[in-house]
């Protein structure tokens, strides 16, 4: 019986994870009300749709920000009187003046307003109203960045400290790069194609009054906008990457040194030079590369993934391999016929140039694409498409229908909002300076005001580098702290990218040791953003909405739900550096003095070029690896930093790491428990719930108490444990407790006296 429960548990989660994918654009009836040239549809109690069309022509399909619209109908209430339609939900309530054209240029809360409560004040919103107070999101590239000059282009988010947000999905507005929105028509081998809207000259707003209530507005973004997909496990990991013109030697030179230096890595990338000269290339370099077979087949025997850079806009030429195999498919003769050019919105070029080219470089060995999109941000032939959207689009939804064995993925550039469901994305070529540093972490923790969750930066700085050691080590320790864990710069031979080649190479590798050791609360967390909508790195305000140092400080962020992260950013003086820090309320576990320290304050400390500023919330357990070379392999040792301060739980979170069976109820969930009172501290290891194929039977633990007292006796079921087991370091107040052959389906409670 209790197998069939399982069994009949299992199958619910699958229906649920079809269903969340299922995206179905077109409302339920029941949630749209007509007035006229006007329609509104309740999405939820905070969301409102807002259509306008003068000839009745509104949009029932899927657009490039927002893919669903059948959600559960919320409650609500309409009523007119004489001039006036009323829609009353328990958080909003809108009001239109019947028959009146709506129009943001008219600034008119007359025609059309909504208002609702924020702390206890009402809030009147209007077309045209200024969100002077928008969170703001992301934006296409960091190209050029010095410092924080990109922050100017910071595109409006989801979220305001006005309480309201507006995603326009009209013709009318322009995205981030310029281009505009279209809708969704059709298939394409399995995916859906890109269409003109039903009406350019319609409004299509959603307004988005969720108040401080951040997160929520952001899982509700996702039940319309889709959800952001998980990425491989070893997308987490270090990758190495330079714009070099490496010979295949070099390569291997390369991940030989890696190995030799005992580096943990799971990537490789393989920059523009891998094929024939030109921007643009699709045929191997064999000057540089003679077998290029062999060289993917040796890198993947060394348990690396290979990324590969492309730079498509301009099509491909004739001296291309498979050229007159793709001229022929499109129509055009070979012989006369100099390039067949890109253009992706046809879907017949995309079936032939993916079928002729692209697959064929697959089959060589590819593990995924780094899309490289700079020219012609809008397409050309079709008026204001987006290229990098349109290209992610195509590129991820490819994989998902040519490699169903694995996770879709690429590497590209923002697209602008939409964006979030094909990860991941790269920054782009910032300049290799402090204050470009500096910027970074506000950066990527406000591109979760989007969804976007995954921005990869060149750490070290892209370019007019100097090889300052202090620079490379402080970036490299802002990166275990990121999405990302990737290192490039460009093809500057005064730049280097090999730590393994610095004066500080000891402590650059403890930066990818740490990475390594966080992965399972890393990819822990990567689920939570899947399930929720929160990306891993967010800005601190999410918790702390009405507290206006979650706002100043912008060079913090939580890492996760148990990590706050503030990193030296600056230039440090006799091998220390002052950091001011902003710690919320609440007991924080200080990672670099050791200690518990009381938050709801600021303070300024020193920190070496070793020391990275953390903090663990009081009563966590944070969830580690050890020793881990590459993530290939499901380490049978889990380590368990338990944090003092309070009780507390957390959870360890486990797939098949490269499957898509995570959307289909195939992974588990383990939970840990800790109870604390005057005299010991009792930790729960529940029973895993949930399963996956490959999932270990039984794993040993690495218990650590941060910061505790010695004990007098340590037990594990009841029973006492021998000193052999356990051990206490008096100089770092850590109790060590090993845990052999635990079974992974049985609850296992370890009990700690101290003194």
């Amino acid at each position: 019986m209790k197998k069939i429960l399982l069994l009949l548990s299992f199958a619910c989660l699958a229906l649920m994870a079809k269903a969340q994918e299922d995206y179905e654009p077109k409302a339920d009836p029941k949630a749209v009300v007509v007035s006229g040239s006007a329609r509104f549809t309740v999405l939820t109690p905070q969301m409102i749709r807002i259509q306008y069309s003068k000839d009745k022509k509104f949009e029932d399909r899927a657009t490039f920000a927002v893919v669903n619209r059948r959600l559960p109908v919320p409650a609500f209430k309409t009523r007119e009187d004489d001039n006036y339609l009323y829609i009353s939900t328990s958080d909003l309530e809108l009001k239109y003046r019947k028959n009146a054209e709506i129009n943001a240029a008219d600034k008119n809360p007359d025609v059309l307003s909504i208002t609702f409560t924020l702390n206890g004040r009402e809030v009147l919103w209007y077309p045209g109203k200024d969100d002077a107070l928008n969170l703001k999101g992301t934006t296409r590239t960091l190209d050029g960045c010095i410092g924080d000059s990109k922050r100017p282009e910071l595109e409006n988010g989801l979220l305001s400290r006005a309480g309201w947000a507006i995603i326009d999905e009209s013709y009318s507005a322009r995205r981030g790069d310029g281009s505009r929105t279209f809708a969704f028509d059709n298939n394409v081998n399995g995916m859906s194609w890109v269409a003109p809207l039903a009406d350019k000259t319609a409004i299509d707003w959603y307004f988005l009054g969720y108040g401080h209530q951040y997160k929520k507005a952001l899982y509700d973004y996702t039940l319309i906008g889709g959800k952001q997909p998980m990425p491989p496990l070893f997308v987490l990991g270090y990758w190495y990457s330079k714009y070099q013109r490496y010979s295949q030697q070099d390569f291997v030179d390369i991940v030989t040194d890696i190995k030799n230096n005992k580096i943990p890595i799971d990537v490789m990338i393989l920059d523009m030079d891998w094929h024939t000269e030109g921007w643009t290339g699709w045929t191997w370099n064999k000057e540089l590369i003679p077998d290029p077979q062999g060289l993917l087949k040796w890198m993947h025997e060394q348990g690396l993934k290979v990324s590969m850079n492309l730079h498509p806009a301009d099509g491909v030429d004739s001296d291309e391999e498979n050229f007159s195999l793709l001229a022929k498919d499109m129509g055009l003769d070979p012989a006369t016929t100099k390039v067949v050019p890109w253009q992706l919105e046809d879907s017949v070029f995309y079936k032939n140039m993916f079928k002729d080219i692209l697959h064929h470089r697959e089959k060589d060995g590819v593990d995924f694409w780094w899309l490289d999109w700079q020219q012609n941000l809008t397409n050309p032939r079709m008026d204001g498409l987006s290229e990098t959207f349109w290209c992610n689009h195509v590129f991820y939804n490819d994989m998902k229908a040519t490699h169903p064995d694995r996770r879709p993925l690429i590497f590209h550039r923002w697209g602008g909002l939409g964006s979030h469901r094909y990860p991941i994305g790269f920054s782009g070529d910032s300049f290799s300076t402090f204050p470009t540093l500096a910027f970074q972490p506000y950066f990527t923790a406000t591109a979760a005001n989007v969804g976007f969750g995954y921005w990869g930066h060149d750490l070290g700085g892209h370019q007019h580098g100097n090889n300052d050691p202090e620079l490379y080590l402080r970036w490299m320790q802002y990166g275990v702290f990121s999405p990302l864990f990737r290192t490039h710069a460009t093809n500057d031979p005064k730049i280097e990218m090999r730590i393994w080649k610095y004066p500080n190479f000891p402590d650059l590798l403890q930066t990818v040791k740490l990475r390594y050791e966080l992965m399972p609360y890393i990819y822990t967390a990567a689920r939570e953003s899947y399930d929720t909508g929160v990306a891993i790195c967010r800005p601190l305000y999410y918790d702390y909405p009405e507290v206006n140092n979650a706002y100043r400080y912008e060079d913090e962020y939580m890492f996760g739900d148990e990590i706050l992260v503030a990193p030296v950013l600056t230039v440090g003086k006799n091998g220390k550096t002052e950091r001011k820090i902003w710690l919320p309320e609440g007991k924080w576990f200080d990672v670099c003095r050791n200690k518990i320290v009381e938050g709801d304050r600021e303070f300024v400390d020193y920190y070496k070029q070793t020391e990275i500023p953390y903090f663990y919330k009081a009563g966590s357990i944070i969830v580690n690896y050890e020793n881990v070379m590459n993530l290939n392999n499901r380490p049978d040792c889990i380590v368990l930093k338990v944090v003092p301060g309070a009780d507390g739980s957390s959870t360890l979170y486990e797939d098949e790491n490269n499957t898509e069976g995570y959307k289909s109820g195939l992974f588990t969930n383990t939970r840990f428990e800790q109870k604390r009172t005057a005299g010991s501290v009792t930790l729960t290891i529940n029973a895993r719930e949930g399963s996956f194929p490959g999932m270990p039977e039984k794993r040993n633990y690495t218990v650590k108490l941060l910061a505790e007292n010695a004990p007098t006796a340590v037990s594990l079921d009841g029973k006492k444990l021998s000193s052999t087991d356990w051990s206490y370091d008096k100089a770092t107040r850590t109790v060590k407790i090993n845990l052999a052959n635990i079974p992974c389906g049985k609850k296992t409670v370890v009990k700690v006296n101290v003194k």
